[in-house]
């Protein structure tokens, strides 16, 4: 976001705001339902700073670069097949350098066996289809032999 961060009090006061999904002194992350209610709200013809005041949040606190690219990026979001869904859960990058609260740590590990269930589930398959291909394989093998 540039050079502006967020003040300690500044993130303390933005994580109160049910409209928030995570907030650190570099960004913030809003939920489904704010990025729903924003565009919805933009599209009947509001500034997003009065759409922000009537969610709850200080838009001088958010700061111009910041609220412009809330409209950009929920427009652009909308669009998407996934819609608001934050597509970064459960894709790989640079590990997390900070503490994680128990919340994040469980829904982490959630969807890391939720990943290896899959993997699993996949491995099995592919296990029986082979045997599959091989039994058939050697039932062919022996009826040409017999004939």
């Amino acid at each position: 976001m540039g050079k502006y961060y967020f003040t300690p009090e500044q993130v303390e006061q933005l994580r109160q705001n049910k409209y928030v999904k995570k907030v650190s002194e570099k960004s913030i992350t809003y939920t489904e339902e704010f990025k729903e209610v924003f565009l919805l709200e933009y599209n009947t013809g509001k500034l997003p700073s009065q759409i922000l005041i009537e969610m709850g949040f200080d838009y001088k606190v958010l700061g111009k670069s910041r609220v412009d690219n809330i409209v950009q990026s929920t427009k652009k979001q909308s669009l998407r097949p996934e819609g608001f869904k934050d597509t970064r859960i459960g894709n790989s990058g640079r590990p997390a350098t900070r503490n994680l609260s128990q919340e994040e740590i469980i829904a982490k590990q959630k969807a890391e066996i939720e990943l290896l269930k899959a993997k699993v589930e996949f491995l099995s398959d592919l296990k029986r289809l082979e045997r599959e291909a091989m039994w058939e394989a050697s039932k062919s093998k022996k009826k040409k032999s017999s004939k």
